[in-house]
């Protein structure tokens, strides 16, 4: 996945670690990253998740290592395509992500038969990530 830069090349996609006050990093961020001019963006579907993580940790956070694809479904994604296929490509991620959505649509089908509302609040969560990417 790419986009362009205002300087006019183009930005790929990369999983990229983002450090937090100095202590924290936050590995596996989507992040959009210029080569010409070193512009980066976060992903801007996952940005909620970012800010709400690093608002989660306060002003003084113990230093501490955070996979952010354990946060966000679509960084799992990523993480996922990346490992197996090498690629963060929208032709390599689209179907990882269907099949992801069904998976989950499965699980919230067993979640709701047993009644368990904190598992559904869960599945909700995570298909509202992957519904942000289409």
């Amino acid at each position: 996945m790419e986009k362009r830069c205002p300087c006019g090349d183009v930005m790929p996609m990369k999983l990229r670690t983002v450090i937090y006050s100095g202590k924290v990093e936050i590995d596996n961020v989507p992040i959009y990253t210029c080569p010409s001019c070193n512009r980066s963006e976060v992903f801007p579907v996952v940005k909620p998740d970012l800010t709400g993580l690093i608002g989660k940790l306060g002003a003084k956070p113990d230093k501490k290592t955070y996979l952010f694809n354990e946060v966000n479904e679509l960084a799992d994604l990523l993480v996922e395509a990346y490992q197996v296929r090498k690629s963060t490509d929208i032709a390599v991620v689209k179907p990882l992500t269907e099949e992801r959505i069904n998976m989950l649509l499965d699980l919230y089908t067993i979640a709701k038969s047993t009644g368990d509302e904190v598992w559904i609040a869960e599945i909700e969560k995570r298909l509202h990530q992957l519904s942000t990417m289409s």
